[in-house]
């Protein structure tokens, strides 16, 4: 006669933790929220646009490498075709609108992002990695070579132009708005897609993809998705840092910048909503200070300490080690 009264008392028990678990993240959500509101009041709006291209790149890498445990060592292609196609478009149809040529840019490495998951969804670990890699290497020659790219010298000049036609992106605190809005948009999407059923698939498929397939479940259908939902995300970002900069160059296609966006992941905590944004929030500040100052010339070795530090101490990343700390002391 107890039985259903406890699990009732069970299932109350666990609805309340939730309530209360989406209460603390709509809480942190809205702090974090105004403080980007607020922040190119104080900070440089361009400095700021930089991070929330960046965090964008890693919130994309993340949800292929933290969500679904496949690590690609070729992002970067996908970074640098979405900013390569936006700016040629602006640069060479000025009647073009703004957001028409981020679309494109969007669309251009979802289309990259499908090619080298067909080529590449088969392989496992560092099989898997290797040839994402090497294709990323392959589009990274093709841009060196192309002329509408400008080859070593990069795309110089590419119009902010006007969003809607109406919004003067040429000015730097309308631009920092729209690209906050656009960043917390896909934000918003991945949020939906990790906590969606199709998200628990991913989850499952990293912590036991043999099993997964004793389910029933088509394994490779769902990490194809997932990866062309990353590429597609990462060719936003390159879109935006085309537009923001006013420029698309060859690093932004250099296996350099995969490396780096794995850095960002794991720095910030991999297989964390917020870890990617802190984590490359944190790398993109070491960046810019170091090259600031009498250690210019040691940026690279110095973010190579800061990931061999975090692999072997902070594996959970600096949010991940926050939320086991809060959870140990705090319950």
């Amino acid at each position: 006669m107890n039985q259903p009264q406890n699990t009732a008392d069970i299932h109350k028990v666990i609805v309340e933790q939730q309530a209360a678990q989406d209460r603390k993240k709509l809480i942190l959500n809205g702090v974090l929220l105004l403080f980007l509101l607020a922040a190119p009041f104080v900070f440089y709006p361009v400095f700021l646009m930089k991070i929330l291209c960046f965090a964008l790149f890693a919130v994309a890498f993340n949800l292929l490498f933290g969500f679904t445990g496949l690590l690609s060592f070729g992002h970067a292609a996908f970074l640098a075709s979405g900013g390569y196609t936006t700016g040629y478009l602006l640069s060479n149809f000025s009647g073009l609108p703004t957001e028409l040529g981020i679309l494109a840019g969007t669309l251009a490495a979802t289309i990259l992002g499908l090619g080298f998951a067909l080529l590449s969804i088969r392989r496992q670990g560092i099989y898997f990695a290797m040839v994402t890699l090497a294709l990323a290497q392959l589009v990274f020659f093709f841009f060196v070579q192309s002329e509408f790219t400008g080859g070593e010298d990069g795309m110089h000049g590419i119009p902010r132009g006007q969003l809607f036609g109406l919004i003067n992106l040429e000015d730097n605190m309308n631009m920092y708005y729209f690209v906050l809005a656009v960043f917390i948009a896909c934000y918003v999407l991945v949020q939906r897609i990790v906590s969606s059923p199709y998200g628990q698939v991913l989850k499952a498929i990293k912590q036991n993809e043999p099993r997964a397939v004793s389910l029933g479940y088509n394994v490779d259908r769902y990490k194809v998705l997932a990866f062309v939902i990353s590429a597609a995300l990462a060719g936003v970002a390159g879109s935006m840092k085309s537009v923001v900069f006013q420029l698309a160059s060859l690093n932004d296609a250099h296996w350099h910048m995969s490396g780096e966006v794995i850095l960002m992941t794991l720095v910030g905590g991999m297989g964390t909503l917020l870890g990617p944004v802190v984590g490359a929030t944190f790398v993109v500040n070491i960046e810019y200070h170091l090259s600031q100052g009498p250690l210019r010339d040691w940026v690279d070795p110095i973010l190579g300490g800061v990931f061999v530090i975090t692999v072997l101490a902070f594996r959970s990343g600096i949010v991940g080690e926050i939320q086991k700390f809060v959870r140990k002391n705090m319950g």
